[in-house]
């Protein structure tokens, strides 16, 4: 079992993260005032002191502690920490994203160190500062307090010796009620609307003072990301997730270029020096470490595994339990020094031939996300170790100048990649000679809806390019091939799966503005959709029995199907007289062009229905 420590954004991030689980956890708070639905986790209200901690986890068997409390709850991180240590227990600190330390700004470690020479003061540091800041107010230093409009929080600030006119309260992140010479901060990060409130302060002058977020204890592993909380959820207590979540080929490249970059600075520069994270890396020495700390599009960091060889890294792509052919790959990429930034495709890397994608013909198959991802994390990189590229004669270039970013040119490879690249859609999207470097989240999460949704867009843009005027969707390569024959003269990329999603399908050939859209559909998905079901998974979509008869029985057809013992839809086709075939097949493909014309905007829909043998009705 899990216990969460929550009350935060972070603590409702983990609870979903948790939760797509679908097994059982704790969710603790210490006030109980966090809205939060859960569907597997229960929640626990009220605050743990060490020994109460410590009977509940051993009641209830918890094995994995994750600490989503607020950066500034002291006293209940090392509660934690203490307990899990007792108990023999494994922690994971969600922590939170943090913007760089403005050196502008006044860092302080606690209230005693605010500067005195100012008149006016709004704080921002919870009901529960009050008492501390009220000195201030002794010296002759004017103090707002800025806290939560609840009955709650303005009962304890006036019991701590606020006076109304000094509260102001949360309307706006973005918005500053009173003027004063100076705001408060605590450096909460950005879920805490910390680069928010320095904006409007700003915008009014105002100096930033802010309380350093304190040193944390150590724990098994730190996260700020729902990605890197899965990841370690998997790791620590693997059979929590029946399926576990693995890493895009874009994600690869990324860590893959990351380490060849350190690898060509340690050439350079023939410095040693440990890497650990960003906003601790650096300055005069280099190591090549066994992991690098990727940013994915989301914004956190999650640690990936690299290797080195003879000019060159590389990254094994794990893709969990996700069907994927390209698990197990080893992605490749060596750096050189250019005039700007570029991205190459090496050996095994696709090249794109047709239309339809985010860059021309003759491009390497590197979506825009991973190129992206690639380009940003060298710039944190190089950025990262700015002082130590500025020393040396032969790195001075690589530093990121302005809108052209770091003066890199990245070649990524795939040993292999044209054989396994058979195996994939690629051929289908004319892409030639290797696999995709792809993804857009970073992570692969088993049998992902957004991946296979991402990769019918592609295919629906494909055949946009292609020119053609009519598009032509399958739930498969069976009906596909049956379909086929209607249309002769149509390119190979006017046929397009869409797998359950018919919906989302038929939403983007309508974004994409086809005029014609022709649907294939075998019996099994057609039931469900005349139903309405416009994703036909298992999971979220059954066969209403009772439905079917309705339409059975506007067809005029003499079936019970009650009591005909049909296993499957698709029996249909042997249990309803030859004679009424094509009446019910018209009755199916209307209530389905109910439910699906309305996606078309502008746009005319033929349905097909299709049988086992290849027969289709229209």
């Amino acid at each position: 079992m899990i216990l969460v420590f929550g009350g935060t954004t972070e603590g409702r991030k983990a609870a979903e993260v948790l939760e797509e689980a679908g097994k059982g956890f704790f969710y603790s708070t210490k006030m109980g005032e966090q809205e939060l639905t859960l569907h597997y986790g229960q929640c626990v209200d009220g605050a743990m002191d060490e020994e109460a901690m410590l009977v509940f986890c051993q009641e209830h068997d918890i094995r994995l502690i994750v600490d989503a409390a607020h950066p500034f709850a002291r006293q209940l991180h090392q509660t934690i920490a203490r307990t899990a240590d007792m108990a023999g227990i494994d922690v994971v600190r969600y922590e939170r994203i943090y913007p760089p330390r403005n050196p502008d700004f006044i860092w302080i470690d606690d209230y005693e160190e605010i500067p005195r020479d100012i008149h006016s003061l709004l704080a921002t540091t919870g009901v529960q500062s009050i008492a501390r800041l009220k000195p201030l107010e002794d010296e002759g230093i004017r103090v707002y307090y800025r806290i939560l409009n609840r009955d709650s929080s303005i009962s304890l600030a006036l019991r701590q010796g606020a006076a109304s006119e000094q509260l102001c309260y949360y309307k706006d992140s973005g918005q500053i009620e009173v003027n004063a010479d100076a705001i408060l901060l605590k450096e909460s990060g950005l879920s805490g609307g910390f680069a928010d409130k320095v904006s409007a302060a700003q915008s009014k002058g105002m100096r930033v003072i802010v309380i350093k977020r304190p040193q944390l204890p150590e724990t098994t592993m730190r996260v700020n990301g729902p990605h890197g909380l899965r990841r370690a959820v998997e790791k620590l207590l693997p059979e929590f997730y029946t399926l576990h979540s693995g890493l895009t080929t874009g994600t690869c490249a990324t860590a893959a270029a990351m380490a060849a970059a350190l690898q060509l600075m340690k050439h350079e520069a023939k410095h040693f020096m440990p890497v650990s994270s960003f906003d601790t890396m650096p300055s005069s020495t280099i190591i090549l470490p066994p992991t690098v700390p990727v940013m994915l599009p989301n914004g956190e960091t999650i640690d990936v595994p690299v290797s080195y060889g003879e000019g060159y890294a590389a990254c094994r792509k794990d893709a969990g339990d996700d069907p994927d052919v390209t698990n197990g790959i080893e992605v490749r990429a060596s750096v050189e020094t250019a005039d700007s930034f570029q991205i190459l495709g090496g050996e095994g890397v696709g090249t794109i031939t047709l239309p339809g994608f985010d860059f021309p013909p003759g491009s390497p198959a590197i979506n825009k996300s991973p190129r992206e991802m690639i380009h940003r994390n060298l710039c944190l990189l190089l950025t990262s170790y700015s002082s130590l590229i500025a020393s040396c004669p032969t790195l001075k270039s690589w530093l990121p100048c302005g809108e052209e970013g770091c003066r890199l040119a990245v070649t990524i490879s795939v040993p292999n990649g044209a054989e396994i690249a058979r195996r994939t859609f690629n051929p289908r999207l004319g892409i030639e000679g290797g696999i995709s470097i792809i993804g857009v989240s970073g992570i692969v999460k088993p049998f992902s809806e957004e991946a296979f949704i991402e990769s019918i867009r592609k295919c629906m843009n494909v055949a946009k390019a292609s020119g053609t005027d009519r598009v032509v969707i399958n739930s498969g390569a069976k009906s596909e091939r049956f379909v086929k024959t209607l249309y002769p003269a149509l390119p190979r990329q006017a046929f397009v799966e869409y797998g359950n999603y018919i919906g989302e399908t038929l939403k983007m050939a309508s974004e994409l503005g086809f005029e014609h859209v022709t649907l294939g559909v075998m019996l099994g998905k057609a039931v469900k959709l005349a139903a309405g079901h416009l994703d036909t998974h298992s999971r979220r979509a059954t066969m209403d029995k009772g439905f079917i008869q309705q339409m059975i029985d506007e067809a005029h057809c003499e079936l019970d199907v009650a009591n005909s013992g049909l296993p499957l839809a698709r029996e249909l086709w042997k249990a309803i007289p030859a004679e009424k075939l094509q009446d019910f097949a018209r009755v199916v493909i209307g209530h389905c062009k109910k439910h699906c014309q309305p996606l078309i905007v502008n746009g005319g829909l033929t349905v097909l229905l299709i049988d086992d043998d290849g027969n289709i009705y229209a």
